[in-house]
C-alpha cells in the first residue's frame, strides 16, 4: 500500500492481505525490530512474527482502515505518511521494509533518506521493486507500442515511479546506500509459446532480467554516509 507524503493516488486500491513470504528470507538473521512501511493490513509483519517469534514489528500505513486492521497483527502501527512528522525512534530498527511501496511515492529518494537515521547500527533497508523490464511489460511496448495500466502488478495504475534493476541501484547509490544484494523474485516468463522458449534458449543471458516481476534489494547506509 502506498505510504508517501503529499498527494495520494486518486483511486484507492484495496490490496489483499498477502504476506509476501518470499521477502522473509532477506531479513537479517539477527533482526529483532522491523519497520514495515506501507504495511497495508499487516500481513507481512504477521508473517515475520510467526516465522521469528519475539520480533518487534512496527507499521506505517496512510489508509485508516488498513492501519486499523494492521494494528491487530503488529506491535505498533502509525497511521500516516512516511515522513519526519511521524514519531518514529532513531537508531531503532534492524530492518526497514518497503514491499512494493517506493514506486507509489512522489519522492522515493526522500523516503530512503528519511529511513537511514531510523536504522540501528548495522541495520538494513529491504525493498521489493517492480521490474519495468519484465517481459509482460516490454513485449506490449515493443510489439503493440502500448503501455496499458492495470489494477495491480508492474503497471499498477497508482504507480508514480518505475524502475529497472539498474535505475533502482542508482537510486540507492544517490541516497548514500551500498547495495548488499539484489535478487530477482517471482519469476514469471514461461508460456507454451515455442517462440518465447526458443528466444530464452538462444538469448538467455540477455533476457535474464526480463523473467522477474520484481527485484529484492538489501541495502545499508554506506560508510561515508554514516561518517557525515
Amino acid at each position: 500500500m502506498p505510504a508517501a507524503h503529499s498527494a495520494s493516488p486518486l483511486v484507492r486500491i484495496d490490496y489483499p492481505h498477502i504476506a509476501r513470504r518470499e521477502m522473509l528470507a532477506f531479513l537479517p538473521p539477527d533482526c529483532l525490530r522491523v519497520l514495515d512501511v506501507g504495511c497495508n493490513t499487516g500481513a507481512f509483519g504477521e508473517a515475520v512474527k510467526t516465522a521469528r517469534p519475539g520480533t518487534e514489528v512496527w507499521g506505517v500505513e496512510p489508509d485508516a482502515g488498513a492501519a486499523e486492521r494492521a494494528g491487530q497483527h503488529l506491535d505498533r502501527v502509525l497511521q500516516g505518511y512516511f515522513d519526519p512528522t511521524l514519531p518514529l525512534p532513531e537508531a531503532h530498527f534492524h530492518a526497514i521494509v518497503f514491499n512494493d511501496v517506493l514506486e507509489h511515492m512522489p519522492d522515493p529518494w526522500a523516503a530512503l533518506n528519511h529511513a537511514a537515521p531510523l536504522l540501528a547500527p548495522g541495520g538494513v533497508v529491504l525493498a521489493s521493486l517492480p521490474n519495468l523490464l519484465h517481459l509482460d511489460t516490454i513485449w506490449p511496448l515493443l510489439h503493440d507500442r502500448d503501455f496499458r495500466y492495470e489494477r495491480c502488478g508492474v503497471r499498477d495504475r497508482t504507480h508514480l515511479r518505475f524502475f529497472t534493476r539498474t535505475s533502482a541501484m542508482r537510486m540507492f547509490d544517490e541516497c548514500g546506500y551500498e547495495v548488499l544484494s539484489v535478487q530477482g523474485i517471482n519469476e514469471q516468463w514461461y508460456t507454451p509459446s515455442i517462440k518465447r522458449r526458443l528466444a530464452f534458449r538462444l538469448f538467455g543471458r540477455q533476457l535474464e532480467e526480463t523473467k522477474y516481476v520484481q527485484f529484492a534489494f538489501v541495502a545499508r547506509p554506506a560508510p561515508q554516509r554514516l561518517a557525515s
